[in-house]
């Protein structure tokens, strides 16, 4: 044996490595464009964690002032904070630092999305049924633990953009009853904005956010490879088996998508501006900058208080912040109710089966009308968190626009879902009448009476198996007790009349084409 093979034959003896690949290697892996949604995930994660390291040797969490001295003149002279400082010499002074900085923060936003739009695949296909309630609960307390993990980076320069948004942090968790005194208190060390503020988001955004998300993406990926890989349906493709490519196969092409993401992730860095906190200036309690808009992700929760009324009410001898502990609720229901679904339709449906292969959203109408509801909710707020900005580019008066964002709120998310609903019905009756009659040729013909019509094709067998192989659940019957009656009612609500069309019966086939029989109508 060669020097190599010994040490492989070795560490195999101790590890047992080799038999543990070579039984994954011999896996198929389904192929389609959606699937790299979550791919971009963990090769944004790679950048983050590999950019992030970098930023560490040169980034100073302290909130200790200091006199600015660095190469950016305008701000030379000025007392800041030795994070704001560091984030100053960072940027103009290391070589390379703006780029990585940049190219963080853009990672950091490529991430979250990446994240969101793999959930939603997720969600509109029913990957999330058993035996993967569990993949999707880390999936979503990933999305949850990337926003606080970008909210805690975005505050770490010290500047007065992050400022102004940690002042609204501050007041979101002081509108809390009861522990919202005492929760600003322990996360600022004292009142805001403290000297330990910093120093704390630091530890939080590098070493527990980190730490856990690197468990969950862990977890993530081995409770996918124990339970395989979900598949669209198509020819030979079952609920036991998978079709796709061979592991090795995967393996290269995952190596070109993560250098694709990356490139694309330093291109962005490279030619978009992203946080100059050199045009901000540093932090003082006793400005605000002007123009502030949170990123993205944290876009809801800033429109919800925008938008929101300034109401306060006196209950018990105190005094309830409801213009901000109402968005607080939203925005936290927003996204419980999104993490509970797969549970709440796993219990209505109550099938208990194993389910790998995926829905069409088409086949779920009432689902997929929830989901574009739900982003619609998420679109109309974050519409809103940029009210003064469309107000100034379009002018108009800000009252305008957070009204046309608070009807908005309750009108756009019920036209979605009416909308959305309808249009999958539309294409159940599409795909139920290509089945019976076949595809459209273009071709015209005249009947012998004068009657002008057009031929159809029909289907091939794999197109009739794409079509018709989805199964269609019945509404759950009432029962005595409570649970039961809502149950019922949930049942009725995704499968009932009125939520589905009736996929064409094998009888119903064979009438129109003449007694050929086919076994997957």
């Amino acid at each position: 044996m060669k020097k190599g093979e010994r040490i492989a034959d070795w560490a195999d003896g101790r590890l047992g490595l080799r038999r543990l690949v070579r039984g994954r290697a011999r896996r198929a892996f389904p192929d389609h464009w959606s699937f790299m949604l979550g791919e971009i995930c963990l090769y944004s994660f790679v950048v983050l964690v590999v950019t992030g390291v970098y930023l560490t040797f040169y980034f100073h969490p302290s909130m200790k002032e200091v006199q600015y001295a660095g190469s950016y003149a305008p701000l030379r002279g000025q007392t800041v904070s030795e994070a704001f400082d560091s984030t100053m010499h960072i940027s103009f002074d290391v070589r390379g630092g703006l780029l990585i900085r940049q190219a963080h923060h853009w990672a950091a936003l490529v991430f979250v999305a990446a994240v969101l739009a793999h959930m939603m695949r997720v969600f509109f296909t029913g990957a999330f049924r058993k035996p993967r309630e569990f993949t999707w609960l880390m999936g979503f307390l990933l999305l949850i633990l990337a926003m606080f993990a970008g909210l805690t980076g975005y505050d770490l320069p010290d500047d007065l953009l992050s400022g102004t948004g940690l002042a609204v942090v501050n007041g979101t968790i002081l509108s809390i009853p009861v522990v919202g005194t005492y929760l600003s208190m322990f996360l600022f060390g004292g009142e805001f904005p403290g000297d330990d503020l910093v120093a704390r988001f630091n530890t939080i955004h590098v070493l527990v956010i980190p730490g856990l998300m690197v468990g969950l993406l862990t977890a993530h990926l081995a409770l996918m490879l124990y339970h395989g890989h979900t598949q669209y349906p198509g020819r030979g493709r079952t609920n036991g088996n998978v079709v796709g490519v061979p592991a090795k196969v995967r393996v290269v092409k995952s190596s070109g998508y993560f250098l694709l993401v990356t490139g694309a992730v330093f291109v962005m860095a490279s030619v978009a501006q992203i946080n100059p906190v050199w045009q901000y200036g540093p932090y003082r309690a006793d400005q605000v900058s002007a123009g502030s808009q949170p990123d993205w992700y944290m876009g809801v929760a800033d429109g919800l208080l925008r938008v929101m009324p300034g109401w306060e009410i006196d209950f018990w001898g105190h005094t309830l912040a409801l213009d901000n502990l109402i968005p607080l609720t939203v925005g936290v229901g927003l996204f419980l109710a999104l993490g509970a679904y797969p549970f709440i339709e796993s219990w209505a449906t109550g099938d208990s089966r194993e389910q790998n292969l995926l829905d069409r959203p088409r086949n779920r109408p009432v689902r997929t009308a929830f989901g574009v509801a739900w982003l619609s909710f998420y679109l109309a707020s974050l519409i809103g968190a940029g009210n003064d900005i469309i107000a100034v580019r379009f002018h108009v008066s800000v009252e305008s626009v957070t009204w046309a964002v608070r009807i908005g709120l309750f009108v756009v998310p019920v036209t979605a879902f009416a909308l959305t609903k309808r249009l999958a019905l539309g294409l159940q009756r599409g795909d139920r009448d290509k089945v019976l009659h076949g595809r459209e040729t273009g071709i015209v013909k005249r009947l012998p009476a004068g009657e002008f019509v057009e031929v159809h094709e029909p289907l091939c067998q794999e197109q009739l198996h794409v079509l018709t192989q989805h199964e269609q659940y019945e509404p759950i019957g009432p029962g005595d007790r409570l649970s039961q009656q809502l149950r019922s009612r949930i049942s009725g609500i995704l499968y009932g009349a009125g939520a589905q069309i009736a996929k064409p019966t094998a009888r119903e086939y064979q009438a129109l084409h003449k007694g050929h029989t086919d076994d997957h109508a």
